[in-house]
């Protein structure tokens, strides 16, 4: 499935604190819902990060580990458990889309915008689909350890063959935001076990538990990281305008970039939310916007 018609944009791997690249997915979806182009992109963390789900608990996070490793903490506007996004180890990308513009019922919407995440992975040639059969949870704080659903977790085996066991390798939601979509996504590169459990208050998994878990780009692939960036933003151009770059109806800047009053809404959102004391450190519900 190709992505809706229009004009989009493409924007290329970028390093920003947790904070701001979350306050961007948001300021994405309010471009899109405005008539600007949609966006489609790839992000790195810099410094690492740990976001939460919207309405966890931050109990669960182990705020000195965090403090002492230089690890920043912020909060998704999506559900689920914890991710730890280390700047080396983890892809990340989102999609945002005018709401209209894509199928209303979530899982059809879900599994549109997760086409490009699928054909990444194919391009890299690793065997990646949607888990066939649900997986017990190990750690419910940690969304890679939760319960894996047919419907939506995406799990990959060896591509050489040699390791048949099936492990989580993207992690992927979406939410609405004045007439838009955003989908965001943390595609594990490499896995960084310890690192991610010790953001977590007395995680009750193992390092050697977390990695029977949860696999990595370069090492089912043998590739490195900028090579599964590349492969990650060639899917998305190509999702949105054909695998010749053509496609009718669609316009793509392969090259774009945030105009100045985007990053300074992005900035205000910074300061107002994703980094603001008591919206990441208590439970968010009475307020979405």
């Amino acid at each position: 499935m190709s992505a809706p018609d229009g004009d989009w944009r493409l924007i290329r791997e970028e390093p920003r604190p947790g904070p701001m690249q979350m306050a961007l997915d948001e300021v994405a979806a309010e471009t899109a819902a405005a008539g600007g182009p949609a966006t489609v992109r790839t992000y790195r963390w810099d410094p690492s990060c740990l976001t939460l789900g919207y309405r966890q608990d931050p109990a669960t996070v182990d705020w000195e580990s965090c403090d002492r490793e230089g690890i920043d903490v912020t909060r998704r506007q999506t559900g689920g458990g914890g991710i730890y996004h280390d700047t080396y180890g983890d892809v990340a990308y989102s999609i945002a889309v005018p709401a209209a513009d894509v199928p209303g019922e979530l899982l059809d919407c879900y599994h549109l915008l997760c086409e490009p995440v699928l054909d990444a992975f194919d391009r890299l040639g690793i065997d990646a689909g949607y888990v066939e059969e649900s997986m017990p949870e190990l750690y419910h704080p940690a969304c890679y350890l939760r319960e894996l659903h047919p419907a939506h977790d995406v799990v990959a085996g060896g591509a050489d063959g040699g390791d048949d066991r099936r492990r989580k390798i993207a992690g992927n939601a979406q939410y609405r935001k004045r007439d838009a979509v955003i989908q965001h996504g943390s595609l594990t590169f490499s896995v960084e076990a310890e690192r991610h459990l010790e953001t977590f208050a007395d995680p009750a998994v193992t390092p050697a538990e977390f990695r029977d878990r949860v696999a990595g780009m370069g090492e089912l692939a043998g590739v490195d990281r900028e090579e599964a960036v590349a492969a990650v933003e060639t899917a998305l151009a190509a999702w949105v305008a054909g695998e010749g770059g053509e496609r009718e109806g669609v316009t793509i800047d392969r090259n774009g970039s945030w105009t100045d009053a985007e990053l300074r809404r992005a900035e205000e959102l910074v300061e107002t939310k994703y980094r603001d004391e008591e919206w990441v450190r208590t439970r968010p519900g009475r307020d979405s916007s």
